[in-house]
This record gives C-alpha cells, structure tokens and sequence, in this order.
C-alpha cells in the first residue's frame, strides 16, 4: 500500500459523511426528534417498534485510500455502504462525493454517478450465471454503451490483470468461488470508476483463497490508487488493508484512525476488548513502536519502518537487549528498542474492562 497518510491530511476528502442516520421504519423522520432526545436504539425499538441502524456517522474518505469499515453482525457497516451510492436513503444527514451532496441529486444523475463514479463487489460475486466471463466483466461499459470491441478489450485488460487470462470464454459456474470473485473485481475496474465499494468482498472464501485475495487488492491498490471502501468483520482483514479505519457498534462509530494507532490506544473497553485477541506481532509495524530521534546506543543493524514486529523478533533472535536502526527509502527515520517492542506486544486493558469469552 502506498503511503498517502500526508495527502490525506492536506487534501479535501473525496467522500465525506456528516451527521448521518438512519432509522427504518414507517415514521422514520417523526422518530428523529426522540433520537435527538438521547432515546438510543433498545428503546426506539422497544417502545416506537423502529430500529436506529445508523447514528450520526461522521467519516472522511480520502482519494486513494483504502477505508475499511467493520464491526460484529448488525453493527451498521452495510447499512453505511449502501448509503454512498443510496442504495439506502438517510433519515438526516448529507453523503457527499466529490463535494456534491449525493441526497440531491435526480434520479438521471444518480444513474449517471452509480454508472460512472462507483463499481460495487458483492460478497456473493453477483455475476450473471447465462453470460460469459468476459460479459460479465465487460458489463459496466455495456450500461454505458460503449461499442463490443471497445468494451471487450477493457474486459480482456482487466480479466489479465486479475490472473484469468484465457477464461473469457467460460461461464460462472465453471469457475471457483475464488476465480468467480476475480471475475467481479475486474469487472469493477473495467468500469473505471474512482470509487470502489466493497461489502464483504471476501467473507464467502476459504481462508487461504481470501488471503490471496487480500494480496491480489493491495497489489492493484499499489498500481491504480482507487478510492476503496471495504466493508469487513474480521479484524485481521482490517488491519491488513486499511489505510483508515472505521469500527462500528450498534451503528454507531466507537473509533476511527490509522489501524496501527488504534490498536496501540484504543479508546474504550469495548474497542481493548475487540482487539485484545489480534497477533500484535504480525500486524503491528516497526514505524508505530520506533522513537523518531535515536537515543545514541549502539544499534545492531538497520530495519525496514514498515517490517512487521515479527520479522525484527526473528531478526534479533530473541533477544530483548539490543536496539536497531530504522530506515524507510535509504533515509534513517527512527530507532527501535526490542525493549519497547515487547511492552507494545502486550494489550492495554483498562481497569475494570471485563474479558467475554
């Protein structure tokens, strides 16, 4: 993944949500006044038989990021998806893209945003049982009526790129599930969208075809510099792909940063009990544990800033009294201590927090 921490904070976001929620049922807009109340969902849906599946969602999407959005089952993170491309309408609140506020705009300029501005993997691939791999990846510039020659070899480029050269010819059900998702990953590049929605594009594979897939995306990601957003409930998948991170409960967001900065400070309970349980080793960098000004010991090699903890655990052979210098484009940028590297592998724990099991 490339680093785009110092455009994001320079630049406007290219998807911006203020304020947003969403209440379902049939007197949605008359249940917002009891929200804003402090009314919270048990008691919308107990006493007003509505459900608050989204409340007052505040999240910038930057222009080249990966935006992971997760949280347990029914914590809201589809909902939210669905919203950007209004799939769902909000109840309040604005979704802007590009600085235009998705909510206003007519139906013509919806279909041309939707056709256009943001392609769509579903988690079970949604591809056209009757057309070839090649129809299906070339579909978005059919809606578009783009010439066949023209679109087939923007589906044949894109087919290629995924690793399912010399597939066009077959059907879905000739392929595997993890061959079936490629087929719906190009078919969202074929698009040339600048934005990539993603909900659950991962979850119905086997771990091992997942993890190429996760690969398979950062790879591209390095290349194209998309605009993702990924919906996802597995935190590992988070963590492994996130340029910002959104965690949701109950619809609401409980926390929201650079991955790295939140497992080492999570801000409640609830987030230290989410992340107790992650392979801190394997996940957390050399860049969120290094100081930025050497302390002038002597070192006992150079490490790379994005080298996981485990790489310098297996380069230090274990042992917890040395100290290595940090190097990110041949430039020093910090010093590790093995010392530090240690207390950063044991999870924060509030007082009181109470472990589930």
């Amino acid at each position: 993944m490339k680093d785009t921490a110092t455009t994001a904070r320079t630049a406007a976001p290219q998807v911006r949500i203020k304020g947003l929620y969403k209440i379902f049922g049939p007197r949605s807009k008359q249940m917002m006044a009891h929200v804003d109340a402090g009314m919270g969902k048990a008691e919308l849906l107990e006493k007003h038989q509505h459900v608050l599946g989204l409340q007052d969602i505040d999240v910038d999407m930057h222009a080249g990021q990966i935006t992971v959005v997760m949280g347990l089952s029914g914590s809201g993170k589809s909902t939210l998806i669905r919203h950007l491309n209004l799939l769902i309408e909000p109840t309040a609140g604005v979704v802007e893209v590009d600085g235009v506020d998705v909510t206003s705009l007519n139906e013509s300029a919806l279909r041309e945003m939707r056709r256009k501005k943001m392609s769509m993997v579903f988690q079970k691939f949604a591809l056209l049982p009757h057309r070839t791999v090649l129809d299906n990846a070339a579909m978005p510039l059919e809606v578009q009526g783009i010439d066949a020659a023209t679109r087939e070899a923007e589906g044949r480029k894109w087919l290629e790129r995924v690793g399912l050269g010399g597939y066009e010819g077959r059907y879905p059900h000739q392929l595997s599930g993890g061959m079936q998702q490629r087929v719906g990953i190009a078919r969202a590049l074929t698009s040339n969208s600048d934005i990539m929605l993603m909900d659950e594009a991962f979850s119905a594979l086997d771990p091992l075809i997942r993890t190429d897939m996760q690969d398979l995306l950062l790879e591209l990601q390095k290349e194209l510099h998309k605009t993702i957003v990924f919906i996802t409930h597995d935190l590992d998948e988070a963590l492994k792909l996130a340029d910002h991170l959104v965690i949701l409960n109950d619809g609401a967001v409980v926390q929201q940063g650079e991955p790295q900065h939140i497992l080492l400070n999570p801000a409640d309970p609830y987030i230290e009990d989410f992340v107790s349980d992650i392979n801190r080793a394997r996940v957390l960098r050399v860049r969120s544990v290094m100081h930025d000004e050497p302390k002038g010991r002597p070192v006992a090699g150079d490490v790379d800033a994005n080298a996981t903890l485990e790489s310098l655990i297996a380069m230090s052979g274990g042992e917890t009294n040395l100290a290595y210098r940090v190097m990110q484009d041949g430039q020093i940028v910090g010093e590790i201590d093995m010392a530090d590297l240690v207390r950063a592998l044991v999870p924060r724990v509030s007082e009181g927090t109470a472990r589930t099991t």
